[in-house]
C-alpha cells in the first residue's frame, strides 16, 4: 500500500478555513488509513489501495467539494517521489543562497511547451523558474512582496491548476517519511 501526500489548494487560504481534525476525517472517511495532516496549509498524509493517481485524486476532489462547498484541487505525490523532489537541484547553489525564497508548484500533469514557454516568459529580475516533471521550481530573489508573481498569476496565464509549497516544507516531507 503507498504511502501518499495530498497538497490541496485553497485550504486555509482565502476564507476557506478547515481544522485538520476535520480533515483527517475526510480522507479517512474515503476508506484511507494511516492519515495525518502535516501543518495547517492542505498537506494530508495517507496510506490507500493501489488505484491510479488520478482516480484517487477525482475520488478527493470531488469528496471535499461534496464536503466542503467548495473545489479544492489536490495534487498527489509519493513519499518516494517527495524524496526525489527534496534531492532535485533546480538552481545552483550560489543562486540558492542568495534568494528569499524557493517554492515548488505540484501539477496534475506536466507543463505542455506553450505553457513553459509562456511561464518563462514571466521571469523577471526578481523571479525565475525551473520545469521537471509535474513540478515547477520559482527561485524568487527578493521577498515574495515585491515581486508581481503569485498563483493566481500562474493559473491564469498558463491555464493550469497548481499549488505552491515552500522548499523547507518539502524538504521537512522528505525528511519525515525517508524512503
Amino acid at each position: 500500500m503507498p504511502r501518499l501526500i495530498a497538497f490541496l489548494r485553497a485550504v486555509n487560504v482565502g476564507g476557506h478555513n478547515v481544522k485538520m481534525e476535520e480533515l483527517r476525517a475526510l480522507f479517512e472517511a474515503l476508506g484511507f488509513s494511516n492519515v495525518e495532516t502535516f501543518i495547517a496549509s492542505g498537506n494530508v498524509i495517507f496510506d490507500a489501495e493501489a488505484e491510479s493517481a488520478g482516480d484517487l485524486q477525482k475520488q478527493i476532489e470531488a469528496h471535499l467539494h461534496k464536503s466542503l462547498g467548495y473545489e479544492v484541487a489536490t495534487f498527489l505525490r509519493t513519499t518516494t517521489e517527495i524524496a526525489g523532489i527534496a534531492r532535485y537541484k533546480p538552481f545552483d547553489e550560489s543562486k540558492l543562497q542568495s534568494a528569499q525564497a524557493l517554492n515548488v508548484a505540484f501539477l496534475a500533469e506536466p507543463l505542455s511547451a506553450e505553457a513553459q514557454k509562456k511561464l518563462m516568459g514571466l521571469s523577471t529580475e526578481i523571479d525565475e523558474f525551473h520545469v521537471h516533471g509535474r513540478e515547477v521550481y520559482w527561485l524568487c530573489k527578493k521577498k515574495q512582496g515585491e515581486s508581481t508573481f503569485s498563483n493566481a498569476v500562474f493559473e491564469r496565464k498558463l491555464k493550469v491548476q497548481t499549488t505552491f509549497r515552500g522548499w523547507k516544507t518539502v524538504l521537512k516531507l522528505a525528511e519525515k517519511y525517508p524512503l
